[in-house]
Order: C-alpha cells, then structure tokens, then sequence
C-alpha cells in the first residue's frame, strides 16, 4: 500500500514538473505562428496524458498548479486569468467527453477549442467588449490544429504507459 502511495505521489510531482518545464521550453521557442495569442500548448499534452493515467481530480490538480506555477513565475495576473478559464473549460469539457467513445485525439481537439473559447470569454470581460467574439474563428481552427498534434502525442504516450503496465 505504501508503495502505491510512493508511485502516485512520485508521478503526481513529475506530471507538475514535467508540465512546468514544457511551459518553460515553449517560451523558448522562437516560433510564431503569425496569430497573436496562438500557441502550441506543450503543457497540455500534460494534462492531456494526466486525464488517462491519474484520477481526474490529480490530473485537475496538475493542470491548475502548472497555470498557478507558470503564472506566478513567467507571467501576471492577466495571463493567470486566461490560462486559468481556459484550462479549467478545457479540463472540464475533456473529462466528460472522455466518457464517451471519443479517441484521446479527439478529445485533445476538443480541450484546445475550449481553452480558447474560456480565454475568449475572458479578454470580453477584461476589454468590456463582446466584440472580441470576431476573433474566435480564428483560434477555433488554431485550438482545433494544436489540439489535434498534441492529441496525436498525448495517444502515443498513453499508449506506451499503459504497456509499462504503471498502476493508475
């Protein structure tokens, strides 16, 4: 039991870390996709993974400490207000979608468009404006894109953790 418990909190802090550090990288990344606002969202495919090999109330937590690190130490209170209704809509929509016979790709698609859908909804506020709602096509399709690959990574690395045989 002990050991259980040692290997749900060893993959706990790595899953945090590892979602940190691809924050971190992705700011390193010199490349744009000529969007503004448009990312690929390393760190989800984090979150992504954490949905199918922890219980979604760790995987939540993963998700909501790497906004609240990567926030607190790269960004301010802006970024943690979109980051944080995006990520929340996004782990929202991916663990009941997750139900369904929905594939991990498509369920990835389906967190990337929502994460853009609660940043949206967030710069409305902010601007007082609903006029922002213009660019929401556009994110839709980027959400839809970056979703796709990550889910495409995110298949393949559940895929081989589960062949480790890794208790959940």
């Amino acid at each position: 039991m002990k050991k259980n418990k040692a290997q749900t909190i060893a993959l706990y802090g790595l899953m945090v870390a590892l979602a940190f550090v691809f924050s971190y990288f992705e700011s390193l990344i010199p490349f744009h996709f000529g969007i503004p606002g448009v990312k690929l969202g390393l760190a989800n495919l984090v979150v992504v993974v954490a949905l199918y090999i922890m219980k979604p109330a760790q995987a939540f937590s993963v998700a909501v400490i790497r906004i609240l690190l990567v926030s607190m130490t790269f960004g301010n209170v802006y970024s943690l207000a979109y980051s944080l209704c995006g990520g929340i809509l996004s782990f929202a929509v991916m663990y009941l979608v997750k139900k369904t016979k929905l594939s991990v790709i498509g369920v990835s698609m389906l967190g990337g468009i929502c994460h853009n859908i609660g940043q949206i909804i967030v710069a409305a506020i902010i601007m007082e404006t609903i006029n922002i709602a213009y660019y929401l096509p556009v994110l839709l399709v980027a959400g839809l894109l970056t979703g796709l690959l990550l889910g495409v990574v995110s298949k393949i690395v559940i895929e081989r953790f589960e062949k480790l045989k890794f208790n959940r």
